[in-house]
């Protein structure tokens, strides 16, 4: 299994192929295309994240021990930011996703690349999976 180190360091890289900003925005919307639709009836106000421009919903178990993350948004942009977290932190404890520094995000350039109420929509995904992640390990 890789660690969530691990996995950040590869999208690092992988955005590192594009020069271009919208090159890399593109590929952020594929990642996003490619992420599998969330079942409608979890698209509740419970499931929604406050502080999103866009409407994301973000959907959590806990399965052997380690945290599953689903999540579909209406913007393609959003849809590709909490792919990107997903991919990154899914599969793996309560106790990773706490510790996570999750700074890859920097790396990749996009803290600069959004907008501030985009960039507040990603912060308010972060603080859901890892405020996910602190409850099911209080739950353990």
């Amino acid at each position: 299994m890789k660690t969530i180190e691990n996995i950040e360091q590869e999208l690092v890289e992988e955005f590192s192929e594009f020069e271009d900003l919208f090159d890399k925005f593109g590929y952020l919307i594929d990642l996003g295309k490619n992420l599998k639709p969330l079942d409608v009836s979890l698209k509740t106000d419970n499931c929604m994240i406050k502080g999103c421009q866009a409407h994301v919903w973000l959907y959590s178990e806990l399965k052997d021990g380690k945290i599953i993350f689903y999540a579909d948004a209406n913007a393609d942009y959003a849809k590709g930011l909490v792919a990107m977290l997903i991919h990154v932190l899914s599969g793996h404890t309560p106790d990773e996703i706490i510790k996570a520094p999750l700074n890859f995000i920097e790396r990749i350039g996009f803290k600069s690349m959004l907008s501030m109420k985009r960039a507040g929509g990603l912060e308010s995904m972060i603080k859901q999976m890892k405020l996910d992640a602190v409850v099911y390990k209080a739950k353990d």
